[in-house]
């Protein structure tokens, strides 16, 4: 083991022990998140870059079409800005061409030339409750490095993604262990853990509700996506929203359709979902993210722009 890999190890074993010791004692000392959301309609509104994964160049994007337009991260905000008249990006991480600190430098210098800001830092993942310690400490120290970089572009948030076999039954201890020393290390700065109800098995919103009750920190809380829940039916969806949206703080995916892996398309009750929303007293951000394999997503997101400020105006 080198002497970086060593110490990467050693602050990993140290955030999850502490982790592990604040769950044990009920510790309740952990500072509130302090984020100044807007109250503009507009201004709630953010842009993922997944709707536009076909387009975005990166070593690290396995969707780029080559028949497309290349768009590098370093255009995306201003991209936003110009076609849809939006100030705020939810870039994906595997986006990003590089995570060397100068193109990091060069991509916030971007995001500030488009008048724009990152509300939401989309992260890969890890075995978060895998069995083995080993995969869950990689699980946190790729965590961690996200909310660094995070804390250099100016996002308040990550969402990193729970990677597990399908076999593996989810596991809300061993979740909330390694949740819980990722939250304590973005309270340090000021970053939310944001977890997705993204993948009905692994990610489902139920286990999501449970893992963030179970660690009690105000920095882990749900990112509600309107589509990823409706793939099990409309009811389980407006029960899943309801659950998310109780444990939301500032960021929520914004379709009205989600397809599976038949390429079924399911169709969202965006007024219900928007409703469940504002009786839950969601003060965050609302980002677009057309997620069908189908269509222009340039269009479809003009649509769910407008479509948003119809229930934010």
């Amino acid at each position: 083991m080198d002497s970086l890999s060593r110490r990467r190890f050693l602050r990993t074993s140290t955030i999850l022990a502490a982790g592990a010791c604040g769950l044990a004692s009920g510790e309740g000392s952990t500072p509130r998140p302090h984020i100044s959301f807007p109250t503009v309609p507009r201004e709630r509104l953010s842009v993922t870059s997944w709707p536009f994964r076909a387009y975005m160049e990166s070593p690290q994007n396995r969707d780029r079409d080559p028949k497309k337009p290349g768009i590098a991260m370093t255009e995306f905000a201003a991209m936003v800005a110009n076609r849809f008249d939006v100030h705020n990006i939810n870039p994906c991480s595997w986006h990003f061409a590089s995570t060397q600190p100068s193109y990091i430098a060069k991509f916030r210098q971007s995001v500030e030339r488009a008048r724009s800001h990152v509300v939401d830092l989309s992260a890969g993942g890890g075995g978060f409750y895998d069995p083995d310690a080993q995969k869950r400490k990689q699980a946190v120290d790729y965590g961690i490095k996200w909310i660094d970089i995070a804390a250099e572009i100016g996002s308040p948030s990550i969402r990193p993604q729970i990677d597990e076999p399908q076999h593996l039954t989810p596991n809300v201890d061993r979740a909330a262990q390694t949740f819980g020393a990722l939250a304590d290390y973005g309270a340090r700065k000021n970053i939310v853990i944001n977890l997705e109800n993204d993948d009905p098995t692994t990610e489902d919103p139920f286990f999501i509700a449970k893992v963030i009750d179970k660690t009690g920190n105000p920095y882990l809380r749900a990112l509600p996506d309107f589509g990823n829940s409706a793939v099990k039916g409309p009811a389980f969806n407006t029960q899943a929203l309801t659950v998310m949206f109780q444990h939301a703080y500032s960021m929520s995916h914004m379709k009205d359709e989600a397809q599976n892996d038949r390429d079924q398309v399911f169709h969202v009750n965006v007024p219900q979902a928007f409703a469940i929303a504002k009786a839950a007293g969601y003060r965050g951000y609302f980002s677009m993210e057309y997620d069908m394999d189908y269509g222009d997503p340039f269009s479809a997101t003009r649509r769910l722009v407008e479509e948003t400020l119809k229930y934010l105006g």
